[in-house]
């Protein structure tokens, strides 16, 4: 009987004492905080918060010490007092301490590294937004107002035909554009008003679909703002930017703010790019009870004037400059609108649906001139793309979290759908952007994609594995205005995936991640029968490690390949499918931080990629513009007062610019800084693009043209020129 009356004790001390506990993370403004690791110390359990910030942690006894950290925020701890009551834990913003990243089962190492980098360099244009992500390169080529040119893991992605990009959710790439597939226009984004940045490489994530397969990134804005603030900055070419940001409401319950930006330029081609653009944006997120709504507006409008690629003889021999034109008459104007709608339906403590209804209005007019004489000897080569678009999305997620014995997991499921609906999308040759000299396509497009995915994380000790599948399903419609004639065609793709990692310690994790992926092709090529592949499909691998050398340092080391079944590119410029065939790529991408001081930070990429067409013989098998050497680097000073800085590089190698490597794009080396300081509610400070005034060819294309009163058409390397010398200042009050 004293045995059993002891156990008894026993059970009912550990039931008493070793019980669950849940709470919320969030930062000072209320804002929830996904991803925050939270660690018993005592007991050597953890748990994860989810998109609501919060979490469920088991076996917790009253005097066990909790341990809360989030990459940016400052990590902390507390003593357990209290089983009944639910937690609220508030992160105060902090400059990254690597000290305290601890790797852990759920840290995404890019979205890490990347949190590092917008600490020490902020981020003043949505150019410099993708330039944060390690490994990627861009490049502008029409102005300013045109979708910046993608570069990453061996892939030209042109404007995003293989970059899958969202802001909050909302889909960026648009498909059948008039321009090009996968078009990524991310001038709406606002850049001071960005929280973090989601991104991975490869075809590894389930909830990312069409145009998924070099990488993905979603940019979340932030929900609240902690003050009012305005900003004026100006500099060289005629250049002028006003921010601001007004805090509406901000209180535990609800948040609202206005943004608004104003961007005007000349920049510095010797004709004037009358650049200009507006963004506005309004946000609101509410708690009702358990439950969240958030509804977010905004629209920008924006136009231009671009002196295009210059062939690089017309330079050589004088004719004109680096900075001239031979058709200044280039140009454009564009627009959106996006309305969201964001639900979050809280279940119990484990489990929540999240929703979301995206309305998108989308206009786009683009005049160009690449070829200059070589079609029309008398008006010139002139073309306008042109487009009016509407997209239509609802979108689901199931999550819930629960424990197999011992065993933490993860289930999530969702779908969408999405709808683009393009009127009167137009290829026309014009003269001057006033006189339509002949249409070359003109119809009506409507597609629509609808898909589902599941993913599955079960952490079992130190191994964490992941598998998911996505199935999504087109429906293609084109009703050719030309021809009198309409189209249809329809076909679905499953992409399996499984990633698997293993966390040997607190600083060493390894991982192998694997999937299959896609990009769509352009409605008007596959309704018309101009390729038998509809939704081309990709596969790739990543086997890497994530390691803490020391304490104040992260590495992330990274092996890949990855082949696409064939790169078949739908051309706006001309309206015919370019076949690639089939490519395979494979290569290598080293990221490496290190803090020196508690302000002082070091950052290195380096990027290396082999990119084959495989049907191709030896020698002609060179897959045109992908970048094989990419490197970008730094110093950066980061502090919440004071001083604050940084200088930074980039480098692209030499690479081809045809399949046998004949014509080269040029490589080049760039370094900018900047530098400012913060003082109560006063910051102000410098930003300069090109630091040594390097000559740098931006873009490069292998274009056939002829100039006027040339009597044979050339091949050869036509070219945007770099940004020079470029210097801005700026000045910004809170209040």
């Amino acid at each position: 009987m004293r045995s059993i009356c002891l156990l008894v004790l026993v059970f009912v001390n550990s039931w008493a004492f070793a019980q669950k506990i849940s709470g919320v993370v969030t930062d000072l403004q209320h804002d929830a905080l996904p991803g925050a690791y939270v660690t018993n110390v005592t007991k050597g359990t953890h748990a994860h918060s989810d998109e609501l910030g919060r979490f469920y942690l088991e076996v917790v006894g009253i005097g066990d010490t909790l341990s809360v950290s989030y990459v940016g925020f400052k990590t902390q701890q507390l003593v357990v007092s209290d089983l009944k009551g639910k937690l609220e834990i508030e992160l105060a913003e902090h400059v990254v301490e690597l000290s305290e990243l601890t790797v852990t089962p759920d840290l995404n190492a890019i979205q890490a590294l990347t949190k590092i980098d917008l600490n020490t360099t902020p981020v003043t244009s949505s150019q410099q937004v993708l330039r944060t992500v390690p490994g990627l390169m861009i490049g502008q080529h029409a102005g300013g107002g045109k979708a910046e040119q993608i570069f990453l893991r061996g892939f030209d992605i042109d404007h995003g035909t293989d970059f899958n990009m969202t802001v909050d959710g909302m889909p960026v790439n648009m498909v059948s554009h008039a321009h090009g597939q996968g078009y990524s226009d991310l001038h709406f984004l606002i850049p001071e008003l960005i929280q973090d940045i989601n991104f991975g490489k490869g075809p590894y994530n389930a909830t990312k679909g069409n145009f998924t397969t070099a990488g993905y990134a979603n940019i979340r804005t932030k929900s609240s703002l902690d003050a009012s603030s305005i900003q004026v900055e100006g500099g060289q070419f005629n250049s002028f930017r006003t921010v601001g940001l007004f805090n509406v409401l901000n209180d535990k319950k609800q948040s609202a703010y206005l943004a608004t930006e104003y961007n005007l330029s000349d920049g510095p081609f010797e004709s004037a790019q009358n650049f200009s653009r507006i963004n506005l944006l309004g946000k609101y997120s509410a708690q009702l009870g358990e439950d969240r709504i958030g509804l977010q507006f905004s629209h920008f409008t924006s136009s231009w004037t671009a002196s295009g690629q210059i062939p690089q003889r017309a330079v050589e021999s004088g004719q004109i400059t680096r900075f001239g034109a031979i058709d200044d008459t280039e140009g454009g104007s564009t627009g959106r609108s996006n309305l969201k709608l964001d639900y979050i339906k809280t279940i119990d403590d484990r489990s929540f649906i999240s929703n979301q209804l995206y309305y998108g209005i989308y206009d786009f007019e683009l005049y160009s001139n690449f070829t200059f004489f070589l079609e029309d000897s008398i008006n010139g080569d002139q073309i306008r793309q042109k487009e009016n678009r509407q997209i239509l999305m609802a979108s689901s997620e199931y999550n819930r979290s629960f424990d197999l014995g011992r065993v933490e997991s993860f289930l999530k499921f969702g779908g969408s759908i999405r709808n683009d609906i393009v009127e009167d999308i137009e290829l026309s040759h014009t003269a001057n952007r006033v006189t339509t000299l002949e249409q070359i396509q003109f119809g009506d497009i409507n597609e629509t994609n609808l898909s589902a995915y599941a993913q599955w994380d079960i952490e079992m000790g130190k191994w964490l594995v992941s598998p998911m599948v996505r199935y999504d399903y087109f429906k293609f419609n084109y009703d050719d205005g030309l021809a009198g004639r309409q189209y249809f065609e329809s076909q679905g793709i499953a992409s399996p995936k499984l990633n698997v990692l293993y966390n040997h310690s607190s600083s060493l994790q390894l991982y192998f991640k694997s999937g299959f992926g896609f990009h769509s092709n352009d409605s008007r090529a596959i309704t018309t029968d101009e390729t038998d592949i509809i939704l081309p499909r990709a596969f790739g691998y990543d086997l890497g490690l994530i390691v803490k050398p020391t304490t104040k340092s992260l590495l992330n080391v990274a092996f890949w390949s990855l082949d696409l079944e064939q790169e078949l590119v739908y051309v706006g410029d001309a309206g015919i499918v370019e076949r690639g065939g089939q490519t395979h790529r494979y290569g290598v991408d080293v990221s490496y931080r290190y803090q020196l001081t508690p302000w002082l930070f070091f950052n290195q990429d380096v990027n290396y990629t082999h990119a084959r067409s495989v049907n191709d013989p030896e020698g002609q098998n060179y897959v045109p513009l992908a970048p094989g050497l990419t490197a970008s680097g730094g110093l950066g000073v980061a502090r919440s007062k004071g001083i604050y800085g940084g200088i930074r590089y980039r480098y692209m190698a030499d690479r081809p610019a045809n399949e046998d490597n004949s014509i080269v794009a040029s490589g080049y080396t760039i370094v900018d800084m900047n530098i400012g300081y913060q003082m109560k509610n006063y910051t102000f400070g410098v930003n300069i693009e090109n630091l040594f005034n390097a000559e740098w060819n931006e873009t490069q294309f292998a274009t056939e043209s002829r100039m006027q009163n040339e009597p044979n058409s050339v091949e050869e390397i036509h070219f945007t020129s770099g940004t020079p010398f470029s210097l801005r200042a700026f000045f910004k009050v809170n209040f």
